[in-house]
């Protein structure tokens, strides 16, 4: 979790994740990815810089909201970019 509170999309992530990561890492060597209000390219490879990735699941959800059945080709649009982030 990127943050405490309720989900959704956010403009701001202010959580210290590189701390949190650290000690999940204290006692485990599982895959860690961030979530919670990632909704930004930025903010992916901001969380993903201090984790093993970026979980983004609203901001997806948002966009079949706004699209409906035409939603597909944003949602592929939309992932590319913040893969690319990534890169």
């Amino acid at each position: 979790m990127s943050s405490v509170g309720v989900t959704g999309v956010r403009s701001k992530i202010v959580t210290d994740i590189g701390a949190m990561v650290d000690l999940i890492r204290e006692v485990t060597d599982v895959p860690l990815a961030v979530e919670f209000g990632i909704s930004k390219p930025e903010q992916t490879k901001k969380m993903a810089s201090q984790s093993d990735g970026a979980i983004v699941g609203n901001a997806i959800i948002k966009i079949i909201e706004k699209y409906g059945k035409d939603a597909p080709q944003y949602v592929e649009a939309y992932v590319k970019e913040m893969v690319k982030a990534l890169k």
